[in-house]
C-alpha cells in the first residue's frame, strides 16, 4: 500500500493550515489516500487545546517586534514553537485503515502517537543520537547521562476527526533554539529543548550530517517502515488532489 508525500517548503502557518484542511477534507471523502505533508514555517507559536496562556512568556508587543505569529489550534497539547530549520510533519491518515499493530476496527490515537514517536526516534538514531520516549511526556527526548538531563528534540500533537488525523510532529533540525525562550515548551518547566544539529556527532559522511534534506529523507524512509507503507512523492498539491493520485492507493 502507498502513502503520498508532499514537501511544501517554507510557508506561512495560516497557509499550511489551509492546505492541511483541503487534504483532510479530501481524505474524509475518500478522494485521496493517506498523506504526509512535510514543511517548515516562519516563526510562529501555536496553542493546542490544553494550552495555558501563561506558558507564553513573551508579551504581544515582543512577539510583534520579532515577527512571531500566535495561533490557537485544535491539536492536543500545550504551546509550542515552529520556525525555520524545524521539520514539521502533518500525517493525514485514516486510522480505520490497515495499520501495523491495530487491535480493533481502527488504530487508536495513542498507538498512532507512539508510532510517530518511533519514527522520530529512528530518525535521531540515523544521525547518531540516542533518543527515547519518557512516560507521561509526549514527544521524543535525548537520553540522559551523568549530570545531563533529557532534552526534547521533537514535539507531537494531533487532532482526529471522523477517524482522520491532522497536525502531527515538529522535529528540531537546525532550529534557532533561542526562540523557545518565548514560551514554556509544551508546558514543561524542568527540561530544555535541543536539535539534531546540536546533538549529532561530527561526521565526514554527508548522508549523516544534520541538514534539512537529510532529515526529510530519514523521516520519509522511517515513516514508511514503521507504518508499513510505500512512500509515493507528489510534485504539487494539485497532483496530490487529482483523481489520478488515488489509483495506486488502498485503504
Amino acid at each position: 500500500m502507498y502513502l503520498h508525500l508532499l514537501h511544501l517548503g517554507r510557508i506561512p502557518y495560516a497557509e499550511g493550515l489551509a492546505v492541511q484542511k483541503r487534504v483532510v477534507d479530501a481524505r474524509k471523502q475518500g478522494l485521496i489516500g493517506d498523506t504526509l505533508l512535510l514543511l517548515e514555517h516562519p516563526p510562529v507559536l501555536t496553542l493546542g487545546r490544553n494550552s495555558r496562556r501563561e506558558n507564553v512568556l513573551a508579551s504581544d508587543e515582543l512577539l510583534a517586534s520579532r515577527n512571531v505569529e500566535l495561533h490557537e489550534i485544535n491539536r492536543g497539547g500545550d504551546v509550542t514553537y515552529h520556525g525555520p530549520g524545524q521539520l514539521v510533519g502533518y500525517p493525514i491518515v485514516n486510522l480505520r485503515g490497515d495499520w501495523p499493530g491495530k487491535k480493533g476496527p481502527h488504530l487508536g490515537p495513542v498507538d498512532f502517537m507512539r508510532m510517530l514517536e518511533e519514527v522520530l526516534i529512528r530518525v535521531s538514531f540515523d544521525f547518531g543520537i540516542p533518543a527515547q520516549r519518557i512516560a507521561g511526556r509526549t514527544g521524543v527526548w535525548t537520553v540522559a547521562g551523568g549530570s545531563i538531563q533529557e532534552k526534547k528534540i521533537a514535539a507531537l500533537g494531533i487532532h482526529v476527526s471522523q477517524g482522520v488525523t491532522s497536525h502531527g510532529f515538529a522535529l528540531n533540525v537546525t532550529t534557532d533554539l533561542r526562540d523557545f525562550d518565548l514560551i514554556v515548551p509544551c508546558g514543561i518547566t524542568d527540561r530544555t529543548v535541543t536539535s539534531l544539529e546540536l546533538e549529532a556527532q561530527p561526521t565526514d559522511d554527508p548522508s549523516r550530517q544534520p541538514t534539512m534534506e537529510n532529515a526529510i529523507h530519514s523521516t520519509t524512509r522511517n515513516f514508511g517502515r514503521i507504518f508499513g507503507r510505500q512512500m509515493l512523492w507528489c510534485s504539487s498539491l494539485e497532483e496530490l488532489l487529482s483523481p489520478a493520485a488515488t489509483n495506486p492507493v488502498a485503504g
